[in-house]
This record gives structure tokens, sequence and C-alpha cells, in this order.
């Protein structure tokens, strides 16, 4: 964790007024999760315990249980954030596709480039595979899957997809995308490009066969 951080964390002058104690908190809070973030990635989340996380902070160890339970919650917030982002990344991508083609291939690459360009994120994710690999039903991932049935349902509606079952195409896409996003962490020699393009034969050739249909 930067020297920065740290101070930050430490009881440093606060506004005044009523939204001190709030701004403390929130300091300590952000502290937390940005050292979290920095011990994951060096130890990996099995290695890693809350005195690792804490002890950057300049915080008391008690003062982390004001905040998270345990280190799994801190973990799972730390993923949380990054799934968000990947979501809201791949989303605006769909949304902006006018044809079977970009709404596959820029989807993807969206992913893709987030979670293995990112110089913290993939060094993040790349470190602690094996343990989200746990997290693909909650609900912060589980809700990708609903918004990209959404996605797929507009984009049948407005004739950028052909009609097919999108209950089932939503959680094929995902499944897809996290493993072989997963992949490309684990082997350096699997390009994001390659990946898209590989996907982009799968899921338009399947489109085409079902627009024919």
């Amino acid at each position: 964790m930067s020297a920065g951080a740290a101070a930050a964390a430490s009881e440093r002058p606060a506004p005044q007024g009523a939204g001190r104690r709030e701004a403390n908190k929130a300091a300590n809070r952000a502290a937390i999760l940005e050292s979290a973030r920095t011990v994951f990635t060096e130890m990996g989340y099995g290695a890693a315990t809350v005195r690792d996380i804490v002890r950057p902070t300049g915080l008391a160890t008690g003062t982390f249980y004001n905040y998270f339970p345990d280190k799994e919650s801190v973990f799972r917030e730390l993923v949380g954030e990054i799934v968000a982002e990947a979501r809201g990344r791949v989303r605006a991508a769909r949304q902006e596709a006018a044809d079977p083609v970009s709404f596959i291939a820029d989807a993807f690459h969206a992913y893709f480039s987030y979670v293995s360009e990112e110089p913290g994120t993939a060094a993040f994710l790349r470190r602690n595979v094996g343990t989200i690999r746990a997290y693909f039903g909650d609900p912060a991932i589980g809700a990708g899957v609903s918004e990209l049935q959404e996605d797929l349902d507009a984009a049948v509606e407005a004739g950028v997809l052909p009609p097919h079952d999108t209950g089932l195409m939503a959680p094929m896409m995902i499944g897809a995308g996290l493993e072989i996003g997963f992949r490309i962490l684990d082997d350096p020699g699997i390009g994001a490009d390659d990946a898209v393009a590989f996907l982009r034969e799968v899921y338009v050739g399947a489109y085409d066969r079902l627009g024919r249909a």
C-alpha cells in the first residue's frame, strides 16, 4: 500500500462539523480496501490475513472489524467492484451494437481487455483466479446474466439479432466469457483479440443459422 494511503487511514485531520465522523469512517474504509487489494494481489487470498491487510494502514486491528466481519467480506467487495466495472463496459458495448458481429465482438473485447490489460485489475485477478471461480453464483455476477438477457431481448426486438431462447443464451455467453477470461489470465500466450475472434466465429455463426431457421 502507498504511503499516502496509509497516511489517509491514520487519524488525520477531518473536516469540521457534523460530517467529521462520516469522513473519517469513509477514509478508514477506503484505506482498508486499498490495502486489501494490494495484499491479495501480492500474497493471494488464501495466504493473506486480516493483520496483513490492516498493518500497512496504520489502523488498529480491531478497527478493521468496525467495517468488515472478515477478510472474505473484503475480498467479495473488491471482486464486486471489478465485476460491476466490467458489466458497465460490456453493457455499453452491447447497447451500441448494430449487428450480430458488433454485439458479440465488441462486448467480449470490452470484457477481455479490462480483465487482462488494466494493470492493477489483471494482477489481482491473476493472483486469485482459483478463489474467484467460487463467486460465479454471487449476485454481483449473477446480475450480469440478467442484464445480458435484457440486452439480448432488446436486440431481438430491434432486429439486431434473430429470435432465439435468450434465457439459455445469456448464461452460456457469460460462462464462456468467464472461463475464457480465466484462461487469458492463466496463459499470457492467449491474447484478447484471438479469444474475441474465436467467440465471434462461434456465436455469429450460430446467429446466422438461427436467422435462416
